[in-house]
């Protein structure tokens, strides 16, 4: 896989004796597996910052009445390379991964880039669960308070088993390149115990 070959080349950071290099946590997973609210969670504990994707997702739809994706792209883009200047402990953001689509692994090369211009540590977290606990996750207050797109229940409901019936959304052992990677089934973890799992793992 291209990505593996591009990415792995520059995703061994390690600190520096007396320096702290930012941080960036890539949460990814399938829909409504829990992501944003483990994001959340993870920001309470730790100075991460959190940029879930319909912080950029919501306004743009509200703006062009639909899904246009390379304004979401542009914005997405802009936030990471201005975000990158700071000096901000780190960020947290979100990603739903089809393992067997090139263009999306590119869009996280890029984001991994935006960072590496600054050493950056990288850490990557794949969160699953199953089917059934995702479609209840689907229709919780904190997911239909931050995303209102998702409140029309049918319609989500029925694109998330899209998602599972023809994507890959989980990946194969090894198949992921970070060096600071862990796979959490959090099928029966609240997301407040997973973010304690990420912050204690990483020592964030």
């Amino acid at each position: 896989m291209f990505w593996t070959v591009s990415l792995g080349i520059y995703l061994n950071f390690k600190n520096k004796d007396g320096v702290i290099f930012m941080k960036l946590v890539l949460l990814i997973g399938g829909g409504a597996v829990g992501k944003m609210t483990v994001g959340q969670e993870l920001a309470k504990i730790t100075e991460l910052r959190l940029f879930h994707s319909h912080m950029i997702i919501e306004p743009i739809i509200e703006i062009f009445g639909s899904f246009n994706f390379p304004a979401i792209e542009a914005c997405h883009m802009a936030i990471f390379e201005e975000f990158a200047k700071t000096d901000q402990y780190g960020m947290i953001t979100t990603f739903i991964l089809n393992f067997d689509n090139p263009f999306r692994f590119k869009m996280v090369d890029g984001i991994v880039d935006v960072f590496k211009k600054v050493d950056a540590e990288i850490f990557c977290v794949e969160l699953v669960a199953e089917l059934e606990t995702r479609l209840k996750r689907n229709a919780t207050e904190s997911r239909l308070a931050n995303k209102p797109s998702k409140r029309d229940l049918e319609w989500s409901n029925g694109r998330l088993l899209h998602e599972f019936e023809n994507y890959r959304l989980i990946s194969n052992d090894g198949e992921l390149p970070f060096e600071n990677y862990m796979k959490i089934d959090n099928t029966e973890l609240t997301a407040c115990v997973v973010a304690k799992m990420i912050k204690e793992k990483f020592s964030l």
